[in-house]
């Protein structure tokens, strides 16, 4: 049976979809597409989508870039470089074609993958994996692609099982008890139930599994049709419902969970509350996501550092961090941290406390400073004696302040107020 998996794994391509800005995360992806934001100490989100991918033995993946790519596109090249050609191995960067009038942007997710139909063919996978390179989750994709064989589905559909009041948000699909997909609603006021659980909804998750020919028929009759918005959510997944072609794939079934972790867990870390809950959950004693599972590691570029150091001992002046993630190259010199997570090369100097800090890498963090739930920007210096956490209304004015009270701070608007 392992075996089998395997065969269809070596049979897939993914492609992966990263050229999203991300514009709810505001200022954090001012300078870089949502995949390429950090998450979790050392990782990129999009690190997660190409983890399961080869972690599930998918060694052959396309990714698909377009907003601010650089960031990504470095990452990807610097902590994504150890696919062997020789073995018909490779992570290609499929950026869209950049012409003067732009016409060649990318127009949709479905039109990602018709401008690259010709790349996709001369590789010759059997089945493509259609995947979102955004969100947080460890999937054993081998295990949907045998559902996709087994079923003859035209189409399968990764679906996550949400509570149905909280799938107002979400595309949400109606499906009978042999996971047919019925119909596929956009975000509905009343979410249509899972078969026999009328607590819960299926909503996609933006991963879709295709027999590679029968997909690029599909995207090539879609791109010559005017009235298409040349997506998948939107024209391709509904018209083949409407077919009765497509079938679920709840991700309970596919998940991959330590035993640390107590359920499945998924997440769209695409606003600041989002962001900053899912990277200050990882300081739990027991975390919802396990990431010191050895058994599926989350694969990413790993920098040459230092281990972190904790300096000082005296009253009021004591490196010192409790229920936190410190990432190597940091320093804690005479600062009191809790439920705090610094990506690499963070610097907090003196008489400084911080609490629930988000901290990305090679932010400087000077004296007397009190930060309380904040997300500090890639190489911003907090200036001394900065506080931030207490006062709504002066946090506001300076700051972007979520709805939730957490701050985002970057270097623009630290220099804002210098001036």
């Amino acid at each position: 049976m392992e075996r089998e998996y395997q065969r269809l794994s070596q049979q897939t391509m993914a492609f992966v979809l990263a050229g999203g800005r991300g514009s709810r995360l505001k200022e954090l992806t001012d300078r870089r597409a949502k995949p390429a934001v950090y998450f979790g100490g050392k990782s990129r989100i999009i690190d997660f989508a190409l983890s399961n991918a080869v972690n599930s033995g998918i060694r052959r993946i396309g990714v698909a870039t377009q907003y601010k790519a650089h960031s990504l596109i470095r990452h990807l090249q610097r902590g994504w470089s150890f696919f062997r050609a020789e073995r018909n191995e490779f992570l290609d960067i499929l950026p869209a074609s950049q012409q003067l009038n732009e016409e060649n942007w990318y127009k949709g997710t479905a039109d990602a993958v018709t401008q690259n139909i010709d790349i996709l063919r001369a590789y010759g996978p059997k089945y493509i994996l259609i995947l979102a390179g955004d969100h947080i989750y460890k999937q054993d994709y081998s295990l949907m692609i045998k559902q996709h064989v087994e079923t003859g589905a035209q189409v399968t559909v990764g679906c996550i099982e949400v509570p149905r009041m909280e799938a107002t948000g979400f595309g949400v699909m109606k499906v009978d008890e042999s996971d047919r997909i019925l119909e596929f609603v956009e975000k509905p006021a009343d979410p249509p139930a899972m078969p026999g659980q009328p607590d819960l909804a299926l909503a996609s998750m933006g991963i879709y599994v295709f027999e590679a020919e029968y997909l690029y028929d599909l995207l090539i009759a879609d791109a010559a049709n005017p009235n298409s918005s040349n997506d998948f959510g939107k024209d391709i997944i509904p018209q083949i419902v409407a077919q009765n072609g497509a079938v679920a794939h709840p991700f309970s079934r596919s998940c991959v969970r330590s035993g640390a972790e107590p359920k499945p867990y998924w997440r769209d870390v695409g606003t600041i509350d989002a962001f900053w809950q899912a990277n200050i959950d990882l300081t739990d004693f027991t975390p919802e996501l396990d990431l010191y599972d050895n058994d599926w590691p989350i694969w990413t570029y790993s920098e040459l550092t230092p281990p972190a150091k904790f300096i000082h001992n005296e009253d009021g002046r004591r490196g010192h961090a409790l229920s936190s993630m410190v990432s190597g190259g940091c320093i804690i010199s005479g600062s009191q941290l809790h439920r705090c997570l610094l990506y690499t090369g963070v610097r907090t100097h003196s008489y400084s406390q911080l609490e629930g800090v988000i901290a990305m890498p090679h932010v400087t963090i000077n004296r007397n400073a009190h930060l309380t739930n904040v997300v500090i920007d890639k190489d911003v210096v907090i200036p001394e004696g900065l506080v931030v956490g207490e006062d709504p209304e002066l946090d506001a004015k300076r700051f972007r302040r979520s709805d939730n009270g957490i701050c985002l701070i970057t270097k623009p608007m630290i220099d804002r107020l210098e001036l």
